[in-house]
């Protein structure tokens, strides 16, 4: 299928991978411009991408589609090629696929992929994924905390073939938009899917033309070769040994205890070797993960760490794992995932970077902020009819080496951005009363933690059932080198002015109609996300930035005495009771860890 790669010269080579690269971003913004959900049109909640027409391996992915889906839809291609060993395909097919277990993530990521042919030759496929507000279930959104099983989630639709030669299964298409509850904005996402797909079509179609399929290939072939071997440099800067970390989530929504991610990272050589073996077991609540999404989390973190190397299948070949079924990281049908792609991925994100901040601490950057909040609120509104609202949100980064973390960025797992909420109030009966940088929520460090968000939103008309799931309500993302945590994630419900705070913190557990908070016109939600970790001694920091931040509103002043030993007076740094206070706060601090490590010793 290729020619030998050493024939190829770097010009040929470089604007391939540029035409196949623009191929699959042009995809991407074909589907978030032809898209009816905001979840997809305005916060880019979607992956396009070419795969191998034997592995189903990645071949390319657009630059902007979600990090998360790059192992993923890797997963999602070969279960719709073992689909097609039993059934064939040909030109003008589209498989449809959201079984998380079957290579998905939750239910609401619905995949397309579709057998491209040239000149009669399968040469590939082009797959992509779109989050869908609503796949049925329990709960509007698919974000139910009480489900039990992936049934009570939504519809689980295996790989079938929803094209067949171009023409649409109609009665196929019946059964999946009859278990949706707003079916007109969910076709008008499926068309748009479909409109990346005949893109990407007609662009391979092109550069095949033009360099011919020999060509073509001898350059796929060689851009995999050098991603491998870049990858494999990247790991030989790292220190061979054994590295554990652990981390938690709060809980699985139904069951009030942490979940606990263990990871041993083995470094020889140039290989990784992931073994979480010692994570907690499969749990009841819908915290669990499949095996496409844990594997995927873990790419994702070391493409964080090395940003250079290329996305394709080769960059993946220096890595092995051992995620056994005994643990929630690689749960088994019919266990409920809801919260797999966007809360458990980001956890296994963020044990990768825990394992990998011991052996490299001056490449890394503390605890980014882990959770994604999701929110959903449905119902049916006097004005816009049936609904389904949903919303993730953003946190602070940890600080680094050089730098403070960034305030609300996107999650680790994507670069999805929260959709405007202008958009969201046009389309739904809501209204944002706030949205602002919590203050305080960045982990003290030399370098501090970047800070998340206060988000408040109210029901403007009606009624309406809400869902959340998120996390970091009870343990903060931990700070580096001395920095402290950032922030913990707090969800608050006003209702006819009473508080209600979930049992689980940031998992609803209310059982009003089993698992979801009825609210009515003027109850507010109120979000506070997390902060990031900081890095490095808190009492190291540069006066100057900490009268900068309390300045700009975002520490206290307090905080600036209690956690960075600044006192400010007026408008200025008083700089003979800051080095005092520093002093003494120093002082303190060895104490306290000389007394540690006696009473540590002594326990031994």
């Amino acid at each position: 299928m290729a020619t030998d790669r050493n024939v190829i010269d770097p010009i040929t080579l470089a604007v391939v991978k540029g035409a196949l690269e623009n191929m699959a971003e042009e995809m991407d913004h074909t589907l978030a411009k032809t898209a009816f959900s905001p979840t997809i049109s305005e916060g880019h909640d979607r992956a396009n991408g070419l795969y191998h027409p034997r592995t189903g391996e990645v071949i390319v992915q657009g630059a902007t589609g979600l990090p998360i889906f790059i192992g993923v839809m890797q997963f999602t291609t070969q279960a719709v090629i073992e689909r097609i060993k039993q059934i064939g395909c040909s030109p003008g097919d589209i498989f449809l696929v959201n079984d998380p277990y079957s290579g998905g993530t939750h239910l609401m990521d619905v995949k397309m992929v579709k057998p491209f042919f040239y000149r009669g030759e399968l040469f590939g496929y082009l797959s992509n994924t779109g989050h869908w507000p609503d796949m049925g279930g329990s709960v509007p959104g698919g974000f139910g905390t009480k489900n039990t099983e992936v049934y009570q989630e939504g519809l689980r639709i295996p790989p079938v073939r929803l094209f067949h030669g171009g023409e649409i299964d109609d009665d196929l298409l019946t059964i999946l938009m009859s278990n949706i509850r707003v079916p007109d904005e969910r076709y008008g996402d499926l068309q748009a899917q479909v409109s990346a797909l005949h893109v990407g079509e007609t662009r391979l179609t092109e550069i095949l033309d033009k360099y011919g399929k020999e060509t073509v290939w001898a350059c796929i072939e060689e851009l995999r070769v050098r991603a491998e071997r870049q990858m494999r440099a990247c790991v030989q800067e790292i220190p061979d040994g054994c590295y554990a970390y652990e981390d938690y989530l709060d809980s699985d929504g139904i069951e009030d205890v942490p979940l606990k991610l263990a990871l041993d990272m083995t470094v020889r050589g140039d290989t990784i070797h992931f073994d979480f073996s010692r994570s907690s077991p499969p749990c009841r609540g819908p915290m669990n993960s499949v095996i496409a999404t844990t594997t995927s989390a873990c790419y994702i973190a070391l493409w964080h760490i090395f940003p250079d190397v290329p996305v394709n299948a080769g960059a993946f070949q220096p890595f092995s794992f051992h995620i056994p079924k005994t643990t929630f990281l690689n749960a088994s049908l019919p266990r409920p995932v809801a919260g797999c792609a966007a809360e458990v991925s980001q956890r296994v994100v963020d044990t990768v970077f825990g394992a990998m901040g011991k052996a490299i601490p001056a490449r890394l950057f503390a605890t980014p902020f882990g959770t994604v909040n999701n929110v959903t609120i449905g119902g049916t509104d006097e004005l816009v009819g049936p609904y389904i609202m949903y919303m993730f949100n953003g946190g602070g980064y940890g600080g680094s080496k050089e730098l403070d973390g960034l305030t609300y960025g996107a999650p680790t797992i994507s670069i999805s951005k929260t959709q405007p909420y202008e958009v969201f109030e046009q389309r739904y009966p809501v209204l944002f009363r706030q949205f602002a940088i919590r203050e305080n929520s960045g982990g003290v460090g030399a370098h501090r933690g970047g800070f998340g968000a206060v988000i408040e939103l109210e029901l403007s008309r009606g009624e309406a059932m809400a869902s959340f799931i998120g996390d970091r309500g009870r343990f903060g993302p931990p700070g580096m080198l001395g920095g402290g945590p950032g922030a913990k994630c707090e969800v608050t419900i006003y209702r006819q002015s009473k508080k209600y705070v979930p049992p689980h913190l940031t998992k609803d557990e209310r059982v009003l109609l089993r698992g979801r908070v009825s609210i009515q016109k003027g109850d507010v939600v109120q979000l506070k996300t997390p902060g990031g970790g900081g890095y490095g001694d808190p009492l190291a920091r540069d006066p100057s930035l900490v009268l900068r931040d309390v300045q700009h509103g975002y520490i206290s002043r307090r905080a600036a005495k209690q956690d960075y030993g600044v006192v400010i007076r007026g408008a200025k740094i008083d700089w003979q009771a800051t080095a005092a206070l520093r002093s003494t706060l120093r002082a303190a601090d060895h104490s306290d860890r000389e007394g540690h490590e006696g009473s540590e010793g002594g326990r031994r």
